[in-house]
């Protein structure tokens, strides 16, 4: 990995002019390393680690609140979140929720994390602003749960339960279960069409798509997939969903609004993570087999590129101005960063072209999120 790095770099110092245009960002990639107990905070104008930031467990996701000026770490396994100062690039407080935990989701607002926990089964709510930091809430819940969404306008939440073979619908502001719905088998994740009207459920072993009504329960209608659903991005007006997942090297597109799949785009070999970039919309999709990346045009469903990033890439997420995409790889504990203006469009037939890594940032072991403050 030492000489490939060093390969790397040196390729893009090498390719000149367009290099040394690029500019940072004025922030930082906290990078949740999964293998050990620590967060790196990766300086964005320096393209280096800042900081390693111990915690006292193995953060399982980051979420960064750019308007507070902190970063939340969840360890799941104690079912501990750390806020951690953006700026001092430090762990100012921790909460222990007790139990292990699923997944934490920003409620809409920034006034509160919302974290699932598994044992035991409950959604709990974490206000961000109270001096003296506590769960407001804690609702019980029916079962295991596996994932959760919250609702745009931030009212109900959705909570999928593989044993149970349903999905529950909750409301927050109470907060109460709402109904307790059939979901087919193996409901693994469950998302909010943007309008919070509907439902769609992952049903992965299955390979099917449930469509519920989220007033009544009800389900509207059963989507087959040449995939099993697993990992998902929905496009920023809400009008398409990019599934991928086992089964084939492809990104399935699903139009919520019409409950239907519209077409199956070959993307990589065994595309896993998935991510849109703002303006241009690309559509980035992670091959941990083959450690690249590979870019899609959104409108026009055009390969443009692949890029080679490293072992195992498993998240991606983007610079809030757009110039840079941050892939994790969790396999050679790194952060690749690729600069989305060499990524270019063209002829559509060119289906092999590569563009070049921006550069590498060794951060730990096993990494497996990271968050933009």
């Amino acid at each position: 990995m030492i000489d490939r790095r060093r390969f790397l770099l040196g390729s893009a110092a090498a390719t000149g002019c367009w290099r040394r245009r690029a500019t940072g960002f004025p922030g930082y990639a906290f990078v949740a390393n999964g293998g050990e107990r620590s967060v790196a905070a990766v300086d964005l104008t320096s393209f280096t680690v800042a900081r390693q930031i111990q915690l006292e467990g193995s953060p399982a996701q980051v979420v960064a609140v750019p308007g507070r000026r902190r970063v939340y770490a969840l360890a799941s396994q104690n079912a501990t979140v750390y806020e951690i100062d953006a700026a001092g690039l430090s762990v100012k407080r921790k909460l222990s929720l007790g139990g292990t935990a699923v997944s934490m989701r920003l409620e809409p607002g920034e006034e509160a994390l919302w974290v699932l926990c598994r044992s035991p089964h409950a959604l709990i709510r974490v206000p961000l602003g109270w001096a003296k930091w506590q769960a407001a809430s804690r609702l019980k819940l029916p079962g295991e749960p596996e994932g959760f969404d919250l609702a745009g306008d931030g009212r109900l939440a959705v909570a999928s339960f593989a044993q149970m073979r349903s999905v529950a619908l909750i409301d927050l502001a109470k907060p109460v279960v709402l109904n307790v719905a059939n979901a087919g088998d193996d409901p693994r994740t469950a998302l909010f069409r943007s309008d919070g009207r509907q439902v769609l459920v992952a049903n992965r072993n299955a390979r099917m798509i449930t469509v519920l009504d989220v007033k009544t329960g009800g389900i509207l209608v059963k989507l087959p997939l040449p995939v099993e659903p697993e990992h998902f991005c929905v496009k920023a007006d809400g009008g398409q969903v990019f599934i991928t997942g086992k089964g084939m090297d492809a990104v399935v597109v699903v139009h919520p609004y019409q409950t239907e799949v519209a077409e199956t785009v070959l993307a990589g070999h065994t595309p896993g993570a998935v991510a849109i970039s703002g303006s241009p919309e690309y559509l980035f999709a992670a091959n941990p087999e083959s450690g690249d990346v590979t870019v899609l045009e959104v409108a026009t469903r055009d390969v443009l590129a692949a890029v080679k990033v490293g072992q195992e890439p498993c998240f991606i997420t983007f610079t809030p101005d757009n110039q840079y995409a941050l892939v994790v790889n969790h396999g050679s504990g790194d952060l690749a960063v690729i600069r989305l203006a060499t990524i270019t469009q063209g002829d559509s037939r060119r289906r092999s072209r590569t563009a070049p890594l921006f550069t590498m940032v060794p951060v730990g072991v096993g990494p497996v999120g990271a968050g933009v403050a």
